[in-house]
């Protein structure tokens, strides 16, 4: 198994290399390195407060990075605002996903906002052919939705713009177990295979998923590996299975 400290990858779709960020006063990530490769499915493994969350938000530009450096395809993105780094292939599904008061609709065309009309309504078509359940409620509050079909509907909101770079903040959030695997089986079957996904999770589900991943704790890269790597660590099975 590989250590947090690596080379950066030259052909890598996302690098970030020592990033280092927080709230006000309050340092929460400190010297991340992580890489995802084109088309790869990446898992950030961590418990609750462990630093995911906070660097997602990082990546797409809701929080400033203190130090360190984000690239794209290997364009630099510090500086950057989080709809130019949408417009440059990232897209970003935080634990709610979803705006309740709006409609289905109006949520997945939201999530294409700088597409044209006529793209808008080409990628509604397709999804709702692969979401027939949103199809058939396509007018009603995403709030009326149930818990795993909200998250099927905040999928679809972020597919919509053929993202290069996924990123996803707890899918299995408020998700009871059968529904957490169905979440697992729609990423399977939805996500295109030019679509890179970054998952934070605290749920080791979603190793299924996993090509490779990381393991963070108190805001550092512990762990890296293959999911094979990952599943046989002791402390990934000490933690998470509780072997």
């Amino acid at each position: 198994m590989s250590d947090a400290k690596t080379a950066r990858r030259d052909d890598a779709l996302l690098s970030i290399r020592d990033v280092q960020t927080g709230y006000g006063a309050l340092q929460v990530l400190w010297g991340v390195d992580l890489d995802v490769m084109p088309g790869e499915t990446v898992l950030l493994l961590g418990a609750n407060s462990a630093g995911k969350s906070t660097l997602l938000r990082t990546l797409i530009g809701l929080l400033p990075c203190w130090h360190g450096d984000i690239t794209l395809a290997g364009e630099r993105l510090d500086a950057l605002a989080p709809d130019q780094r949408i417009r440059r292939g990232m897209a970003y599904m935080s634990e709610l996903g979803v705006f309740p008061s709006l409609s289905i609709d109006e949520n997945i065309a939201l999530g294409g906002y700088f597409l044209s009309d006529a793209k808008v309504r080409q990628r509604k078509d397709q999804l709702f052919a692969l979401f027939p359940d949103l199809a058939a409620k396509r007018r009603d509050a995403a709030g009326t939705l149930s818990g795993g079909q909200r998250k099927m509907l905040g999928i679809a909101k972020v597919l919509i713009s053929e993202p290069r770079l996924l990123l996803m903040d707890e899918p299995s959030s408020g998700l009871a177990p059968v529904f957490v695997k169905q979440v697992i089986e729609v990423l399977k079957t939805s996500i295109g295979a030019g679509t890179a996904l970054l998952i934070a999770e605290q749920n080791v589900a979603f190793l299924e998923l996993a090509d490779r991943g990381y393991l963070i704790d108190h805001g550092k890269v512990r762990l890296s590996g293959t999911r094979a790597e990952l599943e046989a660590s002791d402390a990934v099975r000490e933690t998470y299975f509780g072997l």
